[in-house]
Order: structure tokens, then sequence, then C-alpha cells
């Protein structure tokens, strides 16, 4: 107990600190195919790119300790390419929507005849198009677009930002919020589990009070003596908190452990799964609108593939091929300590584009849900630290059952003996 506790003195506190497991992110992207032809109102042919392999480093900083038994802490993450396990280069040109344009559209539909006008003139002022083909590094980490100062100008706050636009231009070398954790030094049973995050006990992205609930744990570690029920975990990435069930026992290079995999339920719709409806507006069942925290943005989540998701959603654009093996996420816990021994988080971002009447860039696109990339984050432990956890947790626990039994078996003579001399 006392070595799982967020303690500068337990064993486990280096490893909570500077994350020892090498993590690396694998990216694919889904180029379109026939980008003329779903301007005309086709369907979007896809085709899988990747993966673009990074490795992950992830440090706290900013420990500080308080007296109600909760530490808060900043964790950053940086990211480098690693060729070698890629397949292909960031340097790679690839056909993707244009999703700051595609964006602009969707949010503006409601507004004025006159101002859609005028950022159809402006489009075709900057050469805009509904599809570009950019480099996987500038589609990723960003390029420099003169179009949002543009729609910043038609539409001030519209998208409050500035500079490279990327779908990961702010993940690389950046924290994840203020997180403010229980340390379980009076009570071991609430260690690790969020008790506020930048300074909020809950978010307010949603409709509900129990969707806006920070749950569990950030997502690296459990409180020991887990039962085989459910976890919980908060993710700032998916704006939310997950709850993952037990799948079933196992073991890990010889250590025990629990498997954890997400439910069906997990991005289904309120129609389907009444607890969700305040993630609503929903579409189908199986991808979750995060538009509330993607400055109003169309941007959805999901499984890879729409895995465990609507079929309607597979059969609206070509080249998707859903499976388990390849796009379930799992988590692998050592149910004594908490502590994961080999886990896979995967997630898909989706954007929603169709035809804006009155900007004409949009042409006969027809409403679709249109997948853009997934990524599986993935580490197991390893190395030295497999070797500690194995010979601590399992080796050593054997070996003293195997001796406990062993005395027992020396001590039936004796007490028999004792008993014939008295």
């Amino acid at each position: 107990l006392q070595n799982v506790r967020i303690d500068p003195s337990s064993i486990s506190f280096s490893m909570w600190k500077d994350i020892p497991v090498p993590f690396y992110m694998s990216v694919y992207l889904f180029e379109v195919l026939n980008p003329k032809e779903t301007l005309q109102g086709a369907k979007p042919v896809l085709n899988q790119r990747g993966p673009y392999v990074y490795r992950e480093f992830r440090y706290k900083t900013n420990i500080t300790f308080h007296d109600n038994d909760t530490v808060s802490f900043l964790e950053y993450r940086q990211l480098f390419f690693q060729p070698d396990m890629s397949n292909g280069s960031e340097e790679e040109y690839i056909i993707v929507p244009n999703i700051l344009m595609m964006g602009a559209a969707v949010m503006m539909e409601n507004l004025p005849n006159f101002v859609k006008l005028l950022l159809s003139g402006a489009l075709a002022g900057l050469k805009q198009e509904a599809f570009m083909n950019r480099t996987v590094r500038e589609f990723l980490w960003g390029y420099e677009d003169p179009l949002l100062d543009t729609i910043n100008a038609i539409v001030p706050g519209l998208i409050p930002f500035k500079g490279k636009f990327g779908l990961f231009v702010e993940l690389n070398n950046s924290n994840s919020g203020l997180f403010t954790v229980y340390t379980g030094m009076k009570n071991i049973s609430r260690v690790h589990m969020v008790d506020s995050w930048n300074g909020q006990k809950k978010v307010n992205y949603w409709r509900s009070s129990e969707c806006n609930m920070i749950n569990g744990t950030t997502g690296e570690m459990w409180p020991p003596f887990m039962s085989p029920a459910s976890l919980e975990f908060f993710s700032p990435d998916a704006c939310r908190s997950m709850t993952l069930v037990y799948e079933q026992s196992g073991k890990f290079k010889g250590v025990p452990t629990y498997r954890f995999v997400a439910p069906k339920t997990l991005f289904a719709n309120g129609t389907d799964y009444p607890p969700n409806e305040g993630f609503c507006p929903c579409m189908q069942s199986g991808i979750q609108n995060v538009s509330t925290c993607r400055l109003k943005a169309p941007m959805f989540i999901s499984h890879p593939h729409f895995y465990n998701a609507d079929p309607a959603l597979v059969d609206a654009v070509e080249g998707l091929h859903p499976s388990k093996d390849q796009h379930a996420l799992f988590l692998d816990v050592h149910p004594m300590t908490g502590i994961p021994m080999n886990c896979s988080i995967k997630l898909q971002l989706n954007q929603y584009i169709k035809r804006v009447s009155g900007i004409i860039q949009t042409g006969k696109i027809k409403p679709v849900v249109l997948p853009l990339l997934w990524f599986a984050e993935s580490g197991s432990i390893e190395g030295a630290v497999l070797k500690q956890f194995y010979t601590n947790l399992v080796l050593i626990p054997s070996l003293l059952d195997y001796l406990q039994y062993i005395f027992l078996g020396l001590s039936v003579p004796l007490v028999i003996s004792a008993a014939v001399l008295m």
C-alpha cells in the first residue's frame, strides 16, 4: 500500500513522475482518392495511409502537494517522429479535406447570405478549394494559411486563434491541463482519482450534469486491489470521462492482469443509450459530437473505421474495414497495484462536411461524416521495470506461498511426534 501511494518515498513515485514506459503514437491518415467526384456528390473513396509513428515522452512538472491529501501537476508530452517504424515519411503529400474551409462553411450555414457570399469571394481570391494537397507534416503539425485571418475578419471570433493550422498543432510540447488528484496517503482507495481539472470539479461542455462529471483517474494508474467490474478515467482529448468494462483475466509476460475494453455504448447516441443524451445533438450511434469543446467546429470522435458504430456511417464512404483486432481499444491492468502493464488507446477524428448554400466552393458535396485520421497510443512495461514487477509481485509471492506449504508439510510430522510422545 505504501508503494502505490503518490509519495516521494514510494517505489511507484518515480514511475508516476517520469513515466518509464516507452509510449508510441501511431497515426493513420485517410486520403480522398476521388476529390473531384466527391465535390459533385459522389461517395468519398478513402485510402488509409501510415502508420506514421511517434515516440512519446511524458513527464510531470509543477508538482505541488496539498494538505487535503491531493497533489497538483502539469503533465507534458513530447513527440518525435520514428522513420524506421513508420510506413511513409512526413514529407509525403496526401489529398485531404480543407478542414478549415469546410468547417467554417458549416459553422456559417445559418448566417445571412451576404456573409456567406463574402466568405465565398474571399475563398476564390485565396484560391481555396474543398480538398487540398498537403504533406503529412503540414496536415498534422500545421501550415500557414491566410484563410485564418480572412475568416476572423469576416466573422470575428469564429476561429479565435492565429498562426499555423494543423490537427495536432497544439499537441507537441504541451500539457493536458492542471490536474489535482488524490495521493492515497489518507485513503488508499482514492489514490490517483481526479479531484479537479483546471480548478474545476466538472466540465461545462455537455447538456447534463452526469455527462459533465469528472470521474476516475487521469488514465495512468488506478487504486490497488481492483475488482473485475469497470474502470473510469477523464480524457481532456475527448472532453469527457470514459468508462471501460472488464472483458477477461490474463497475463502479460507472466504478470496477472485484468483486460478492460470500451463498451458498445461508449459513443452511442441518446436514442440507443439514454444516459448519453447529454452529449447530443447526436447523429448516428458510434460517433460523438465534440463541437462544444472544439470551437463549435463540426468535429466528431469515434472508434477507428467506425468500429461498433451504425453501419450507415461505414456505408457512407468507401474504404473502411472495421474489426475488433485492429480497432478496439484495451487496457491490461495489474489488479493488485492498479498499474497498466499493456495498453492501446485508439481514437478516430472525423469532420462533418456538406454543401452549404451560398458558398460555391462546397459544390454538391452530400452530407457525410468523413474520417480524417485515427491514432493509437500504445505502451507496455518492459525491461528493468518489468523485471522488478515480476520479481516483487509474482516470483516472491509465489516463493513465499510455496515455502508456506513446505513449512506446513514439515510441521505435520512434528505435530504427530509430539502427540505420540504425550
